[in-house]
């Protein structure tokens, strides 16, 4: 956790050339350790998606979203709130490269999730609501 956390850190500070190898190299101790599909992967995979789609490096992030959704829904089922954090930052990929419809199917199945696993007040579920809602706003025109 050391590597990632370190990793964070410099990602948190607007170090992003720092971070990567960081990351890039926490996940392959985990996927060694670990193996490529453990939960512990996803986070080092999601993690890594994040800051390369924060770098405007949305090709390369959207496979590894994809796969960290993979692997947290054979490890801790398709219902659970982990799968609709990974939907959900999907989701805003897909939004940032304008396939709406898809993004809103993500948005929709994640906040399904948060409301039948939290509840409809959770901070997470009030999120993906207003997170549904502004998306529906941009698909009538409505916003950027």
């Amino acid at each position: 956790m050391g590597v990632h956390n370190l990793a964070g850190l410099m990602r948190d500070t607007n170090r992003s050339a720092e971070a990567e190898p960081l990351m890039r190299r926490a996940l392959g101790i985990w996927e060694a350790r670990f193996g490529p599909d453990h939960r512990h992967v996803a986070t080092g995979i999601s993690s890594l998606a994040l800051l390369l789609q924060a770098t405007n490096r949305r090709g390369e992030a959207e496979p590894l979203m994809r796969r960290a959704l993979t692997i947290d829904e054979k490890s801790f089922g398709p219902e659970h709130p982990r799968v609709a954090i990974r939907l959900s930052n999907l989701a805003h990929l897909l939004q940032a490269t304008n396939r709406l419809a898809a993004a809103e199917s993500l948005m929709r199945r994640a906040l399904a999730i948060f409301e039948a696993s939290l509840g409809a007040d959770h901070p997470s579920t009030r999120r993906a609501r207003d997170n549904l809602e502004a998306l529906e706003t941009e698909m009538r025109g409505g916003g950027a």
